[in-house]
């Protein structure tokens, strides 16, 4: 076992399960995670592997035994029928029969309708009153004689979800972990190996958390299929609900007119549309309507009465085109249907999360590690809800006057809520609420720079914001922008983020400055060549300074470098370069037959190449004999993992998203 499974198990033991038992156990079961991690969660909560493999068939035979699939219904009905009354599992809806004066039961696989269920079940679970609970219930068979009675009887019923979960104890429990470590237990939670992720990639998985943190949060994901955007909505909590971005009216979302029903918002914490994009999709522009009011002003009406209710939104679609088309021929909000296309309703978004940096999940992308139950995780996160963080940022950071009170309340709501998530516990430093709030700033202005394009009515906005203690001003880019330039029609004034003394990576001059470039995680557009190809001009000694190259990877790192200098090297002249690594037992026999081969590749190409071991080097830089040197951050290594041989970003270094580094560029006084 990992050291941070163990050190979960020791301070969340019988919350924790290990993520790859859902698959063991989900068979051809139609559930969500959260109810199949119910059970695992009373079984297989444990880091003991006998107790797991007791568990893992107790389970399997629950699900046999008690889970009602469409297609054996019927063999459920005459079991109930045959031992009286049966346990089963199965997502259960309620309406009010106003003629009978009394609640009826409808089950989603089992078929059963109109089966009428005790008043004192729905005061406590008023839930099942919206569009259907997974629960165990007993089910009994009594025969009558009664005209138009169901033999059909609900014993008793009980919800599939953790009653609820001490958010004290979370807190302190939360203190043993370091930012990181946390931040990997939340990726593994939902069931994803965070080795896979970027700290930036893994900030966007988790804002996909902040609307069950968060009331009236709206948020929207837009990107290509594949990528989980909806995965989380339907599966980790019992508190949100997905729908088809199609299939939703006023009456289903808000109010019937004819019955008085509150709708979906009114018993969810999170209402999620589905495949929301779509320009030819036909929606109701009433709908929209009462979507802004209550997007805005947390109320919908009906009548003369209004209604308030604390649901947050969640749009998620995939995008027709690539980002760069967008910017350049339309908008990021190009793929929504023309009624959701609205400047009004788009500007109460608070967050846009740029689903085109999510990779498309791969089998290496998913864990087998340990998590939170996730039932237990989605009461910790609605007990989050009740608390205010939106102020935090506060205390170190002022923002800009000119942000709009639309647009700092996205911000503030953004960040709180992943303050919630990381830090449920609080005590964030300065740097590590820097990190939350130049992200966040980041999601809304992203919505507002899409809303200048689209209306010129939308003033420009400076979304920077000043260090109270040393009073510098910090600039925000949203990272398309920095990648593919600001689109033309917007006419903000945008100013480098960084302290930087050279022009950006797009724009970079012939002219070799010294200074810093910082490059953000899952940048695109970067490579060798426009990092630094033009300071190895006229360099005829360069010595490569990296502790690792080792590995496939870093080794294809270093011979994309070598090609590099190689297409910059004059006509006639030798190079001489030198390579210092340090490596192990396991890696320097095979390492040193890859420098001599490489050592024999250049020999005809006048580059003279020779290597050496030095295990006390820590500092990654490239020395060149023309007066320069490049300080590399990360060494070569400044690229994510590529898809592998038939991933076109594993031949174009452009198309690679890469790790936040900082390079620094030193000019010799000589």
């Amino acid at each position: 076992m990992k050291a941070l499974d163990s050190k979960l198990n020791e301070h969340f033991g019988g919350k924790v399960v290990r993520k790859d038992l859902t698959k063991l156990v989900k068979g051809n079961a139609i559930v969500p995670i959260y109810v199949l991690e119910y059970l695992l969660g009373q079984y297989c909560a444990t880091d003991d592997e006998e107790t797991i493999s007791r568990g893992i068939e107790t389970v399997k035979n629950i699900l046999a035994k008690h889970f009602v699939h469409r297609d054996e219904a019927q063999i459920i009905k005459s079991t109930i029928r045959e031992k009286g009354s049966h346990r089963i599992i199965d997502k259960v809806s309620v309406k009010l029969n106003d003629k009978q004066d009394q609640y009826e039961a409808y089950f989603a696989n089992l078929g059963l309708n109109r089966v009428p269920i005790a008043d004192d079940i729905i005061k406590t679970h008023q839930k099942l009153l919206s569009s259907g609970v997974w629960c165990i219930l007993t089910l009994a068979y009594i025969s009558s004689d009664e005209k138009d009675r169901t033999p059909w009887v609900i014993e008793s019923l009980k919800p599939i979800q953790i009653a609820g979960g001490d958010i004290e104890e979370y807190k302190e429990g939360r203190k043993a972990f370091s930012k990181d470590e946390w931040i990997d237990i939340l990726l593994q939670t939902m069931g994803l190996n965070p080795e896979e992720f970027s700290f930036r990639s893994k900030l966007l998985q988790l804002t996909r958390l902040v609307p069950f943190v968060e009331n009236n949060y709206n948020l929207m994901e837009l990107g290509p299929k594949g990528t989980g955007k909806s995965h989380i909505f339907s599966e980790l909590s019992p508190h949100g609900m997905l729908i088809s971005g199609g299939e939703v009216s006023k009456a289903k979302l808000f109010v019937n007119n004819s019955s008085g029903e509150i709708g979906l918002v009114g018993y969810w914490d999170v209402v999620a549309y589905d495949e929301f994009a779509g320009k030819s999709k036909n929606t109701d522009r009433g709908l929209v309507d009462i979507m802004k009011n209550y997007m805005a002003n947390k109320s919908f009406s009906r009548g003369t009465q209004v209604y308030g209710a604390s649901a947050s939104m969640v749009f998620v679609g995939n995008t027709d085109h690539t980002v760069e088309y967008m910017l350049n021929h339309s908008n990021l909000f190009d793929a929504l249907p023309k009624d959701y296309y609205d400047t009004a309703f788009l500007d109460r978004i608070h967050a846009y999360l740029p689903g085109w940096e999510v990779q498309k999940l791969r089998n290496d992308m998913f864990t087998s590690d340990y998590g939170f139950i996730v039932d237990y995780l989605a009461e910790i996160l609605k007990e989050l809800r009740k608390e205010d963080r939106t102020h935090e940022y506060a205390q170190y950071f002022e923002l800009s006057d000119s942000i709009t009170t639309r647009d700092k309340t996205g911000i503030v709501k953004t960040f709180a809520g992943l303050a919630k998530v990381i830090y449920p516990a609080g005590g964030m430093n300065q740097a590590e609420s820097q990190e939350l709030l130049d992200f966040a700033i980041e999601c809304r202005k992203r919505v507002k720079l899409q809303l200048q394009k689209m209306d010129d009515t939308f003033e420009a906005v400076d979304f920077s914001y000043q260090n109270k203690q040393t009073k510098q001003k910090v600039n925000v880019e949203t990272l398309e922008v920095i990648e593919y330039g600001l689109p033309k029609e917007v006419t903000t004034q945008v100013v480098s983020e960084s302290n930087s003394t050279l022009s950006s990576v797009q724009n970079s001059q012939k002219e070799l400055l010294a200074g810093q470039k910082i490059i953000r995680d899952n940048q695109l557009g970067i490579s060798y060549n426009n990092l630094f190809g033009d300071y190895l001009i006229d360099a005829t000694e360069i010595t490569i300074i990296d502790p690792y190259i080792r590995l496939p990877y870093q080794l294809r790192n270093l011979m994309e470098l070598i090609s590099l200098i190689y297409a910059k090297k004059q006509i006639g002249s030798t190079i001489k370069l030198h390579l210092v690594t340090s490596n192990n037992e396991d890696f320097i026999q095979g390492v040193k037959g890859a420098f001599n081969q490489i050592t024999d590749s250049l020999a005809s190409m006048d580059i003279i190449f020779s290597y050496e071991f030095d295990e006390n080097i820590h500092d990654r830089s490239i020395q060149l004999n023309n007066g320069w040197k490049i300080v590399l951050g990360r060494g070569l290594d400044i690229w994510q993992k590529t898809g592998g041989w038939y991933d076109i970003s594993e031949y174009i270094q452009e198309r690679r998203l890469c790790k936040a580094c900082e390079i620094t560029f030193l000019k010799s006084e000589n």
